[in-house]
């Protein structure tokens, strides 16, 4: 007998909506898979953008000097939530530069593969964050913002998980699998 009946209510029949049960049919699938193209997006999106700062081509390069990136956060600077962090950043421009660029590439290899998800998640969020508290807060309206998305995607990785097709869930099966056989 179940708590729910014991308590003289109705008990649950059958596997829960999402969990894959027996007989779960294509909303159960596709509740499973659906941060797999969150993941595939953000993953692609800031592996590219790290790598593209390093490269010639990009925003960061060689084609555009440090006077002009300085230029363009002095513009930002008074309007941005966080000054102080565009002033950090107009200090040290060689530093944040490749800084930012090195957690972009290690954020999006960690989402796009899914290991360690929920902190990959945590570092993209805290990207998207200040991109957005010095670059694009002063967009009007706010939801014309770019960074939001961003932010808003890396917060649902932080809550949910990497999901399947993750190296999390690989290796959280195998200790899974392990556990069983010690304590089963």
């Amino acid at each position: 007998m179940s708590v729910t009946e014991q308590l003289g209510g109705p008990a649950a029949r059958g596997a829960l909506p999402g969990t894959g049960g027996p007989g779960g049919g294509l909303r159960d699938t596709a509740a499973r898979w659906a941060l797999l193209p969150l993941r595939l997006f953000l993953g692609v999106t800031f592996v590219y953008a790290g790598v593209d700062k390093f490269t010639d081509v990009g925003p960061f390069s060689s084609v555009m000097s440090t006077e002009q990136m300085e230029a363009m956060l002095e513009f930002s600077r008074e309007d941005a939530a966080a000054g102080w962090l565009v002033d950090l950043a107009v200090d040290n421009p060689g530093l944040f530069n490749n800084g930012v660029a090195v957690a972009e590439i290690v954020v999006g290899a960690g989402i796009l593969v899914g290991l360690l998800t929920r902190l990959a998640a945590a570092g993209g969020a805290l990207l998207a964050l200040s991109f957005w508290l010095t670059v694009t807060w002063s967009g009007d309206p706010y939801y014309f913002g770019q960074d939001l998305p961003y932010l808003f995607g890396f917060v649902t990785l932080l809550l949910a998980g990497g999901g399947p097709l993750s190296l999390d869930s690989l290796l959280g099966s195998q200790q899974a699998r392990r556990n069983r056989r010690l304590f089963g």
